[in-house]
Formats: C-alpha cells, sequence, structure tokens
C-alpha cells in the first residue's frame, strides 16, 4: 500500500504525528512522535523501554495519524505493521529527525545516546486520505 502523492506531504515533516499501539490487555496507547517517510515505509525512533518500544515489540502493528496544520479536515490515517525493527542508524536517525523538527540536532557525531535508540519501520497495510 502506498501514500498518495497528494498526502505525502503530511509524512514527510515536519507535523507531529499520532502514534497508536496496542497496550497487553488490549487497549490502544497514542503517543504524539516524529516520523518521516522512505518511500516504502513510515519510520519511528523511540528509546529501548518507552511504552510504544514494549507495545511494537509484543505487538508490530500501529495505526499513524496526520492531521493537515492548516486544514483539520485533510488527515491522512496509516494502518501499518512493523516491517523492520533496527538499533543501526538510530542516532543518526533522531539527529536528521531533530533537524527536520527543531532545526537542531541531538547529538554531536560520534557522541553517544543515553538511551538505546531503535527505528521502527511500519509497512502501511491500509491507507485512508482525506481533504
Amino acid at each position: 500500500m502506498t501514500i498518495p502523492d497528494t498526502h505525502k506531504d503530511l509524512i514527510e515533516g515536519p507535523i507531529v504525528v499520532a502514534l497508536s499501539t496496542v497496550m497487553p490487555d488490549g487497549r490502544p496507547q497514542t503517543t504524539p512522535v516524529w516520523c518521516n517517510y522512505d518511500g516504502t515505509h513510515i519510520l519511528v525512533n523511540t528509546a529501548r523501554g518507552r511504552q510504544k518500544d514494549k507495545n511494537l515489540t509484543a505487538r508490530p502493528m500501529a495505526t499513524i495519524l496526520v492531521i493537515d496544520p492548516q486544514n483539520p479536515y485533510r488527515y491522512l490515517e496509516i494502518r501499518g505493521q512493523v516491517a523492520e525493527v533496527t538499533e543501526a542508524g538510530a542516532v543518526e536517525h533522531i539527529n536528521q529527525l531533530g533537524v527536520l523538527y527543531t532545526g537542531k540536532s541531538f547529538f554531536k557525531p560520534g557522541q553517544k545516546s543515553p538511551a538505546t535508540r531503535v527505528i521502527y519501520k511500519i509497512k502501511p497495510v491500509h491507507v485512508v486520505a482525506s481533504g
């Protein structure tokens, strides 16, 4: 499933998105996150041990909702499956997101993160583009 060209701008940043995962008891858990799109997957970066990390590890599915800040009736809902989880390049990735969203990177080249960073690559399996 691909993201329509008409709505790619919503996931190419810098718009904070809502990431919903599933708790152990089946209830949804939603967190505002930064993300980007590599043309195939939505990339979400987090630290090991956070609730979204635990949820995505145990139940590798998520929904991402992004609402256009200029038009709340234009939005993109992506239901997806975790296709890959990697720590490789995760510090560099959070730096890229930091620059995209704030204009600043978090870590200097070679500097380690105090937490283990991880990238979740989420493959869209159902996409709703509205507006």
